[in-house]
């Protein structure tokens, strides 16, 4: 990837854009409300609240985790 600023979305690197959590998982298509789905930025966790207010960062590494339930 050429020019321009970067991150990175579970492992894979992207343009930047100045986004928080909450609208890179909107416009990743994953629907949070159905809960079950964690995301780390930079390796530390960011609490469900704290999503409407994180900015993705150039250079983040951002991690969305989906929970599975089963036996």
């Amino acid at each position: 990837m050429t020019g321009g600023p970067t991150f990175s979305l579970n492992g894979e690197r992207r343009p930047w854009t100045e986004v928080t959590v909450s609208v890179l998982l909107s416009d990743a298509g994953v629907d949070a409300a159905r809960g079950g789905v964690a995301v780390a930025r930079n390796g530390e966790v960011v609490p469900r609240p704290r999503w409407d207010q994180t900015a993705v960062q150039p250079d983040d590494r951002i991690e969305i985790v989906h929970i599975v339930r089963g036996g």
